[in-house]
């Protein structure tokens, strides 16, 4: 009878102990999904994409005393102390997007003595207490700013060969060049550059012209005349088994010309090029600098980003022209970047969606409607009253830009 009585104690014993260690090992399981799959269940959904431009050019450092050229940028980025170049690396680190296209950063072919350089000297080095962060894929590619011409593009009487006689307006080759910086791979097999598309190539483009109706252009300027300013670029990044194209450009500013426009038409057609690119039954006319047809797939994810010049409301405003991206039904534009700085710092009511500190939206972050849902968006424009605003309080503390994101959610439509 003791014995029974101690094996059925023992076999309740035994069912309790079973319990306990599976009821623990759930509650360790559920720990374990949400301290530690979960956070990267969540990354591997959401993306932040950015632009930035940075101007980053030779005559941004004059106080170092030399002569603009390309070499000046390389010296900035070797030493890692330039208080403007700091503050740009802790703007990048207190963001931290995974994905960012920095505009007017000088193509430096060396990438060790370029973008390298700067993600090595200053963005994998704390700023003002900030984290470090990573970029180990890069891209920069050739462009068309400060290469030089024999024509007087201008038409002033004089061939200058730079300035606004080169192919894309610059003093020296490479100035006002971009660069694309991620923590996801980059498919650098199937990048597709736009650099050399000529302009006449594009179906009913814009024509320029004198008052009288005379051609703007000769014909050997009109048939060597590239279309991109910079450069236009689909690059690919593997995002988590998904491919995202990140659309790239920085078109010309409309203005510094005269009333034959050439630079506001060139500035609508850059847009127009990417808007019909992102639309198969548009882009059949494009081609690469590899010269073969190419144009974005239905149902693909894209991202925009960049500095396009070209304003959404305001004096700045050009009708027709941004519309031309904001207004496809592919791109998503419902969600607009915003920022209190920019609301405090002009008397329009819709200054708060501004990106620039002369007062227009010029940066832009537009993703595909399709495979994206917009989580949240920003413009990095502190207010007067915040800490942060030493980062932005004139030309000289970072960029006339500011540092536009948008965070994205990956989905199938």
């Amino acid at each position: 009878m003791f014995t029974e009585k101690v094996l059925v104690t023992y076999k309740i014993l035994v069912r309790l102990a079973v319990f306990n260690f599976y009821e623990n090992l759930m509650k360790f399981s559920l720990v374990c999904f949400v301290l530690i799959i979960l956070p990267n269940v969540l990354a591997a959904q959401t993306l932040k994409v950015a632009t930035f431009n940075a101007s980053m050019e030779a005559n941004n450092y004059a106080s170092l005393g030399m002569q603009p050229s390309i070499e000046v940028l390389p010296k900035v980025l070797s030493t890692g102390d330039n208080p403007q170049v700091k503050n740009i690396a802790e703007i990048i680190q207190r963001v931290n997007p995974d994905i960012i296209l920095l505009n007017e950063f000088d193509y430096i072919e060396d990438k060790s003595k370029g973008v390298n350089a700067f993600v090595k000297n200053y963005l994998q080095v704390s700023q003002s207490g900030q984290a470090p962060v990573d970029y180990p894929y890069t891209f920069i590619a050739p462009v068309n700013t400060g290469f030089a011409t024999p024509f007087d593009l201008d038409n002033n009487g004089k061939f200058e060969q730079y300035g606004s006689d080169a192919m894309g307006f610059g003093f020296y080759y490479g100035q006002y060049a971009m660069v694309l910086l991620s923590k996801y791979p980059i498919d650098t097999e199937n990048v597709r550059t736009f650099q050399h598309f000529k302009w006449r190539d594009m179906p009913s483009h814009l024509k320029t012209s004198y008052p009288d109706g005379r051609p703007w252009y000769d014909e050997d300027e009109w048939n060597a005349l590239r279309l991109s300013s910079k450069s236009h670029w689909d690059v690919p990044i593997e995002v988590n088994g998904h491919t995202v194209h990140i659309l790239a450009m920085h078109p010309t500013p409309p203005s510094f010309d005269g009333e034959e426009d050439r630079n506001g038409k060139k500035n609508a057609d850059e847009i127009r090029f990417m808007a019909d690119y992102l639309t198969p039954e548009k882009g059949a006319y494009i081609y690469d600098d590899n010269e073969e047809l190419a144009s974005l797939e239905p149902q693909t994810r894209f991202v925009l980003v960049g500095d396009f010049n070209a304003a959404d409301i305001g004096d700045k405003y050009r009708e027709g022209v941004i519309e031309q991206l904001t207004e496809s039904p592919l791109v998503n534009n419902s969600v607009i970047p915003m920022s209190k700085g920019g609301a405090e710092a002009f008397e329009e009511v819709y200054s708060d969606r501004y990106t620039a500190y002369w007062g227009a939206r010029a940066d832009y972050v537009l993703p595909s409607t399709y495979g994206f849902e917009v989580k949240a968006s920003g413009v990095f424009w502190p207010h007067k009253d915040s800490d942060l605003y030493r980062l932005v309080e004139d030309r000289n503390a970072s960029s006339d830009h500011r540092l536009v994101w948008v965070s994205l959610m990956l989905a199938d439509n």
